[in-house]
């Protein structure tokens, strides 16, 4: 995969005040709308919500199942190991890994600035085309409305999710404390978000719950790029196998980890 925007590319020797300008950019470019050619309804996993296709009102859609890729890393010494994992119809397709130098901290809310230059590394070396990226991070769940799953969306112009285990900012519409499997529900935008109070910008997703007192806590899935706070959701539901991981990003996560172990 080569980036259709490479003007969004992250440069990790901008400034602070560079780098929140190019994330202000990156969201004015994002669409956070439904906007892809492949039934979200062929989108499953190992046989998980198998079903009859939808149809496009007009049409549109392509009927063989879409191919997802999880992306997500391992860290070695000062290095990030970026690993992606496509898949159709639950099995695996291709993998492809790069080991790239980092340039800078973690930051919060400048992660794709440390983490998206190696990810583009890793997406070079991708043969398959995927038709949507998931990503181990924020979307629009983020202050500027541009976290990683969208900064690497709109570079490369593909439908984008972001998968992030823990809430960076804006405010749950109800508490989700001990919430069953399946529940969800609005993340709003506050004060800390350059977006209009109130607006929906993503959801919390309890992917899978103990039945036990032992709880798990949601997952907060985002929009990146061309996709919907509800369909984003929606598609990450449809892409968990339980595990509270999505499989793409989980099997990514695995991936990444046996390739730092090979470079130990």
């Amino acid at each position: 995969m080569e980036p259709r925007f490479p003007q969004y590319l992250p440069d990790a020797t901008a400034s602070r005040a560079e780098m929140e300008a190019l994330q202000r950019r990156v969201a004015e470019a994002a669409s956070f709308v439904d906007e892809f050619t492949f039934d979200p309804a062929r989108v499953r996993i190992s046989g998980a919500n198998a079903g009859e296709g939808q149809t496009a009102l007009d049409g549109t859609w392509r009927s063989e199942p879409p191919v997802v890729a999880g992306v997500d890393q391992a860290f070695l010494d000062d290095r990030a190991v970026s690993a992606v994992v496509c898949l159709r119809d639950g099995e695996v397709i291709e993998r492809a890994h790069a080991v790239s130098e980092l340039s800078i901290p973690y930051i919060p809310g400048l992660l794709s600035f440390r983490e998206g230059g190696p990810i583009v590394d890793a997406l070079a070396e991708l043969e398959t085309d995927p038709d949507l990226l998931v990503f181990d991070g924020s979307g629009r769940i983020h202050f500027r409305q541009a976290g990683l799953a969208t900064h690497m969306g709109v570079v490369f112009d593909r439908p984008s999710v972001g998968v992030a285990k823990s809430l960076l900012c804006g405010r749950s519409r109800e508490s989700v404390d001990g919430r069953p499997e399946g529940w969800r529900t609005p993340i709003l935008a506050d004060a800390d978000v350059d977006a209009p109070d109130g607006r929906v910008i993503g959801y919390a997703f309890q992917s899978r719950q103990y039945e036990t007192s032992r709880k798990i806590n949601p997952l907060y899935v985002s929009p990146g790029h061309r996709v919907s706070a509800e369909t984003a959701v929606d598609l990450v539901s449809r892409c968990c196998a339980g595990y509270k991981l999505p499989e793409p990003t989980r099997l990514a996560d695995a991936y990444a980890d046996e390739v730092k172990t090979e470079y130990a």
